[in-house]
């Protein structure tokens, strides 16, 4: 008798069932979207809707509040290296103001740009310091502050310029070597970082050049209008007024940010570094108070150039205007602590993986269960950790290299946490760039055609590697 009551006692909770798993997830899914877009509710208070009720979900499993409670602690454990970036991207963005690394790459930025080129060239850029640096979020939060800028300058509209910014700045998180869901997701599936890199090379490369083919042509529109010249002009004097801007000294903060990330410098130390650099840059080159410069690493305050949209671009930054989306993310971390620790996920997915045959239906399916972590954890590195150990025995019994699992689970986790407005990503980019996430998703031509290409070349049979491929390929 002890035995049989053992097994419902809260120290031995059960695990759920698919329609249970369904219905919670669905819930919250509808709890999100319909307040949000129909009732005006406020993201974190839906987000606490949805803890309650994927709690007592739980409750009703077997988890008692001390588990529950474990649950959610030990998923923003593991998100802490995310919230401590949180945190020190707000101080570099306000350091890099008043240091005048972003002034310095506007003033040139603006001589060098065209319209016709901007959107184009812009998405390389963001690319290239992403791939050099392992970070979407610090390409955002560095050369993204810059484009918004000139591109509001160049009167070309915000939310095009940030799916731009957010294309390039994707491209290298997902393909550096020192990025971390890069790394996270070739551990997580077994297979070797670079095997991984070169997995998605077959479907990464071709889906960066139809996005830049596609930012090329839209630039040629904003190419035939003529710039106002007096605007530019005038932004360009009120920054070289109120900055010196002499690039060995005030892009030093980048440089450093971006030499010690190739280094595999761990990011806390890097963009700690970076900060430190560009305010004694603010005080001893730019002339600026101590007190002033410590203050604005809190709470950043408007420029005073008297052009308003530069006053405001020149105020971002601090920690408190990371504020809302730290919150959030930390709030949406939790959630997803209590459906991974508690098996909704695992249970949801379980019964759609049984029925995959065909290997495009499975990448596709890895694919859009990436989206749906993502949805449903608001956090991509807990959705890549469960995906490829929920698809890991099925590709092995297809005969798929777990190289292409890691391609596939990072073409639904990566590519697609920008797109969603309450994962870290998103509200980072929302907040950082000062553009709403559903106003440049449909721009982020990369990040959704990733994951149309890569399906499109499994139904046609190209890029799958096999392990009979890879030992020919050893040899």
């Amino acid at each position: 008798m002890p035995k049989i009551m053992s097994k419902i006692t809260p120290d031995s909770p059960r695990p759920p069932g698919f329609l249970q798993s369904l219905m919670c997830f669905c819930v919250i899914v509808i709890t999100i979207a319909g307040g949000l877009f129909g009732l005006g509710i406020s993201l974190h208070a839906l987000m606490f809707v949805c803890l309650l009720w994927v709690a007592v979900n739980a409750y009703f499993l077997g988890y008692g509040y001390p588990q529950i409670r474990e649950l959610m602690t030990s998923a923003l454990t593991r998100a802490m290296p995310a919230i401590y970036i949180f945190i020190l991207i707000g101080m570099v963005i306000s350091s890099f103001m008043h240091s005048g690394t972003i002034a310095t790459l506007m003033y040139y930025g603006l001589s060098w740009l065209s319209p016709g080129l901007f959107l184009a060239v812009g998405m390389l850029l963001c690319a290239l310091m992403s791939v050099a640096t392992g970070t979407s979020w610090g390409t955002v939060g560095t050369l993204g502050v810059v484009f918004i800028g000139i591109g509001a300058a160049m009167n070309i509209p915000l939310p095009l310029v940030a799916g731009m910014i957010v294309c390039g700045a994707t491209f290298g998180d997902k393909m550096s070597p020192i990025s971390d869901t890069t790394n996270l997701a070739a551990m997580s599936a077994g297979t070797d970082l670079y095997r991984h890199i070169y997995a998605m090379l077959f479907t990464t490369v071709p889906s960066f050049i139809i996005a830049l083919l596609i930012f090329l042509v839209i630039g040629m529109y904003y190419g035939e209008e003529n710039i106002v010249l007096v605007e530019i002009t005038s932004i360009q004097l009120a920054l070289s007024t109120h900055f010196s801007l002499m690039p060995v000294v005030t892009l030093a903060p980048l440089l450093l940010l971006a030499t010690l990330s190739i280094r595999r410098v761990p990011a806390e130390v890097t963009m700690s570094c970076s900060i430190v650099l560009a305010a004694l840059i603010a005080i001893f080159y730019q002339g600026l108070s101590p007190i002033f410069v410590l203050n604005a690493l809190w709470e950043n305050s408007p420029g005073e150039t008297g052009i308003d949209t530069l006053d405001s671009l020149l105020g971002r930054g601090g920690i408190s205007s990371m504020s809302w989306t730290l919150l959030l993310a930390i709030m949406a971390i939790a959630l997803g602590g209590i459906l991974h620790g508690a098996g909704f996920l695992a249970s949801l997915l379980a019964g759609i993986i049984k029925r995959v045959q065909r290997t495009a239906s499975l990448v596709a399916t890895t694919i859009v269960s990436g989206f749906l972590g993502n949805v449903a954890m608001g956090e991509a590195y807990i959705s890549i950790i469960l995906n490829c150990q929920l698809f890991k025995t099925k590709y092995a019994q297809n005969n798929i290299e777990s190289a292409v699992l890691s391609r596939s689970v990072e073409e639904g986790s990566t590519m697609t946490t920008g797109l969603i407005p309450w994962t870290t990503a998103g509200a980072f980019y929302a907040a950082t760039l000062g553009v709403d996430v559903l106003d440049y998703a449909p721009y982020a031509f990369f990040n959704y055609m990733n994951a149309i290409v890569a399906v499109v070349m499994a139904a046609l049979g190209i890029g799958l590697l096999t392990p009979k491929a890879k030992s020919i390929t050893a040899k």
